[in-house]
């Protein structure tokens, strides 16, 4: 339990601690790391996100998870934590891809669009009778040509990545990705990657009605996700 003193600084996410810690930032954090794991890998030719949707009644419509969200035709998300946050900042990007369109007549970078969405996550950080957002993304895209794969957590902070993982599994997916990713790796080896780092964070708990996955080519830069055929079709041949 903590001491009466410290407290305030529990329930008020603009006052710092004396160690200089705000709160509910942190709590937040913790939301995404109760999250199910998503995992995003670039490639030479695309970028990559596959999530565990964690299916926990088999009386549930397992379509009616949805971790990936296409935002644009060249942009998509994937995410961890509160699916209702995440939804709200689906929808906040979808808005800021169109203002963009019809402001600029063009279609809004990734690292622009990760950095408008990271200053409003930010900005929840600094007032009171609001609480910051519990989920993390990893938001995937072509511009200009060039594949970016960008995270976000709920402090507003923003990196980039080759290969990531977000959620609970996120140790576990790390380590395989620091120790097989290779950068000139492409889309179709890509995919038995994430999958076995999304084995290795699930401890080998997924089948095809438990994974989903996006892509988006740079050749043809529109993000799209996978049919359940096709998703079937490496999951069955992954072997760990």
């Amino acid at each position: 339990m903590q001491p009466q003193y410290q407290m305030g600084y529990d329930r008020a996410i603009t006052v710092f601690s004396p160690d200089g810690r705000l709160y509910q930032v942190e709590y937040a954090r913790e939301a995404v790391k109760r999250g199910t794991t998503a995992v995003g890998i670039k490639a030479k030719d695309g970028v990559v996100l596959i999530v565990d949707k964690r299916v926990s009644s088999k009386l549930l419509e397992a379509s009616s998870i949805e971790k990936i969200f296409k935002i644009d035709e060249h942009i998509g998300v994937a995410s961890s934590g509160l699916v209702g946050d995440a939804r709200a900042l689906v929808d906040r990007a979808r808005v800021e891809c169109q203002i963009n369109r019809v402001s600029y007549d063009e279609p809004i970078e990734v690292e622009a669009l990760s950095k408008k969405l990271c200053d409003h996550m930010q900005s929840l950080t600094q007032y009171g009778g609001i609480r910051p957002y519990g989920t993390a993304l990893l938001i995937a895209g072509v511009s200009y040509g060039e594949v970016r794969l960008f995270e976000t957590d709920p402090s507003g902070t923003l990196l980039e990545y080759k290969a990531t993982g977000i959620g609970i599994g996120r140790p576990a997916a790390m380590k395989v990705f620091e120790e097989e990713y290779n950068p000139e790796t492409e889309i179709k080896n890509a995919i038995p990657l994430g999958l076995k780092a999304l084995h290795s964070a699930t401890e080998g708990k997924f089948d095809v009605d438990q994974v989903e996955i996006g892509v988006i080519e740079k050749a043809t830069p529109v993000f799209r996700k996978m049919s359940r055929q096709e998703v079937a079709s490496f999951v069955e041949q992954f072997k760990p």
